[in-house]
């Protein structure tokens, strides 16, 4: 007899092939009901796992994290399935669970559009009817490679593996190769739905074949299901590109070319809005902007390490003579140059350097979306040269920076994700001291400034960890918005150096600081956090005049140059139309303040006002009124919408 732990410190003692599920019904034949998996000595198993050799047991069900993650899993199987039916001779490759859902790219054997949705969620729902037990099935390696002898994308991956640890989980006459765990039958799902389609190369190489990318989303119950589909419903309506469309922000041609955005007037206020405020901020905390250009000389990414490490993502060299040039995809080889244009004492650090650069990354054209993936960006990007004496401080400052702003934007929930090195890993440069170093570093300033983080492996700059700042929006989706990172490796690299106290040279360490990364993709989540009603002191347009008819457009602009004498930028819409149709037209633009004057106004030298989202007039002075709009944009306030 063996005995296994509870989560409640309670201990069972099990018998020899006893499995998940029976234990599962000594604790209870409810929760024996619920469960979907167990997790035994911290590894998720399926319910018909032995367990005879006793460890920590924890029974999962739909409701908690892994377990919906198993459930997710299983759908994308019943969704396999349901395709294969429909559509017999098309392959499977993959079929992960993800956030919020799942997906299946498979090479279909005839055509299927958006339409094809419903008729496989009703092939799905038949799957789940026959209530299928989900068995686990070890095979060998000759015998995978036997079943997808016809499949090359299984084929593939069966021989990418080692024999002895290859799983085939079969339901019905369907099967796939998967390591599981799987709930215990397909009468077990949830509630789900079929999204969308897209196109995915195999193994994300462009090389490969194209694939079709079917999305899904699975639940618990059929309620949470309806509460996520109203969920993505609100996503749609905020969807910055959509939003960016109806307000006149920004634009995209095929003339200029693909991942370049074009900015219209009010997209471009609404640019040189927020990086004036990230400016107006970063110059009080003691930061000096400099300005480097667009083109880099290739020879300075080569000391940095960027061509070795980078290359994919930088546009092609542009030769002149015997120099070739790059568009600069990053600022920190820029700024290294200008901290060189120097000599410096230990007296002079730290030295900050801030700037909004146009950079250019060249993304692969399947991967560019709207103005969260671009080829064209600016970067609010800054560089710290400072002692290692000083990096905490240093540190502490640029947190200070990064709260500031992200709450003034209404961002108030969000975690530290610490982006380390992964050591197996070739991406990165290979000088192990300094990373340790560097990774020291980070965590002793995070632990100062009291800042709880999670460790990720694999996520580091190819020259230096790093404190990404992830924060969710309204709709609780999460963004990688600010970021920190510690350096040791590239100031050494391009010869960066100070004479310390001691009389001889050092090599600074640098911080590399963005707080909401770059422009484009902050404005896309902004837009989407505030679904385009702006706060007032962000609106691109913060009143609009409706005169009541013509002979009021007089005192209309009087009422446009004293507002604007107040820094309030208004319009006065003197179209061809009616007044209601000028309030309608402006409440979809989302302006802030509409403004009806008519006779009693101009009598009066007051406005009626129409606030944002209400539906209700009042009346106000025009002096009183401009007194209050200045306030609220000199307080920034974040939360009017």
């Amino acid at each position: 007899m063996a005995e296994v732990r509870l989560p409640d410190g309670r201990e069972l003692a099990v018998g020899p092939g006893e499995s998940a599920r029976e234990v599962t019904e000594k604790i209870g034949s409810r929760l024996a009901r619920d469960a979907v998996a167990a997790k035994l000595n911290g590894r998720v198993v399926d319910l018909d796992t032995p367990v005879s050799g006793g460890g920590d047991f924890e029974v999962l069900t739909r409701d908690s994290p892994e377990g919906l993650y198993v459930l997710r899993h299983s759908t994308a199987h019943a969704m396999a399935q349901a395709v294969l039916e429909l559509y017999p001779g098309s392959k499977l490759s993959i079929g992960p669970p993800i956030e919020d859902g799942f997906y299946y790219d498979i090479e279909v054997n005839g055509r299927i559009t958006d339409d094809d949705l419903p008729r496989i969620e009703e092939k799905m729902q038949e799957v789940a009817e026959r209530d299928l037990p989900i068995e686990l099935e070890e095979v060998s390696k000759p015998e995978a490679e036997n079943l997808y002898r016809d499949n090359p994308y299984k084929l593939e991956l069966v021989r990418d593996l080692e024999d002895g640890e290859i799983t085939v989980y079969r339901q019905g006459e369907f099967f796939d190769l998967c390591r599981g765990p799987h709930v215990p039958s397909t009468g077990s799902l949830g509630a789900f739905k079929l999204l969308n389609l897209a196109g995915a190369y195999w193994r994300g190489d462009e090389n490969n074949p194209m694939l079709t990318r079917i999305y899904g989303t699975a639940w618990p119950t059929e309620k949470e299901l309806k509460a996520y589909l109203r969920r993505l419903e609100e996503a749609r309506q905020r969807d910055h590109r959509r939003v960016g469309k109806d307000l006149g922000l920004f634009t995209f041609s095929p003339d200029v070319g693909a991942g370049i955005p074009l900015f219209l007037p009010k997209g471009e206020t609404l640019r040189h809005l927020m990086e004036q405020y990230v400016r107006e901020v970063q110059t009080r905390h003691g930061y000096d902007h400099v300005w480097t250009g667009h083109l880099v000389n290739e020879r300075l990414y080569e000391k940095s390490g960027h061509i070795e490490h980078y290359r994919d993502a930088m546009f092609p060299p542009m030769v002149d003579g015997e120099t070739s040039y790059r568009l600069k995809p990053m600022n920190c080889p820029s700024h290294m140059t200008l901290f060189n244009a120097r000599a410096h004492s230990y007296r002079d650090l730290p030295i900050r350097y801030a700037e909004f650069a146009t950079l250019y990354r060249y993304e692969k054209s399947g991967e560019l979306t709207g103005l969260t993936r671009v080829r064209s960006l600016t970067q609010d990007d800054a560089h710290v040269f400072c002692t290692g004496e000083q990096v905490q401080e240093e540190f502490a400052g640029a947190l200070a920076i990064i709260r500031e702003v992200l709450d003034t934007y209404g961002f108030e929930d969000y975690r530290v994700r610490l982006s380390m090195r992964d050591p197996a890993s070739e991406k990165y440069i290979a000088e192990d001291e300094k990373w340790g170093r560097a990774e020291e570093a980070l965590r002793e300033a995070l632990g100062a400034a009291g800042i709880s983080y999670e460790e990720v492996p694999g996520e580091a700059a190819f020259y230096g960890p790093k404190a990404d700042f992830m924060a969710k929006d309204v709709l609780g989706r999460e963004w990688q918005l600010s970021t920190i990172q510690v350096d040791f490796i590239q100031p050494a690299r391009l010869g960066c150096e100070y004479i310390g106290e001691d009389g001889k040279a050092h090599t600074p360490v640098l911080l590399h600081r963005a707080v909401t990364g770059t422009t484009e993709r902050f404005m896309a989540v902004l837009i989407e956090q505030f679904g385009g009603a702006f706060p007032v002191w962000l609106s691109p347009v913060q009143a609009v005049v409706i005169p009541v008819a013509d002979r009021h457009l007089e005192y209309a602009r009087k009422v446009q140059g004293t507002l604007g004498e107040h820094g309030i930028r208004t319009e006065v819409d003197d179209s061809l139309t009616s007044m209601q149709k000028k309030i309608r037209e402006n409440s979809r633009q989302k302006v802030p303040y509409l403004l009806v004057v008519g006779d009693t106004e101009a009598e009066e030298g007051s406005v009626n006002v129409r606030e944002r989202g209400q539906k209700t007039q009042e009346a106000a002075g025009l002096g009183e009124f401009a007194e209050r709009v200045s306030g609220e944009i000199a307080a920034r306030d974040s939360y009017r919408q």
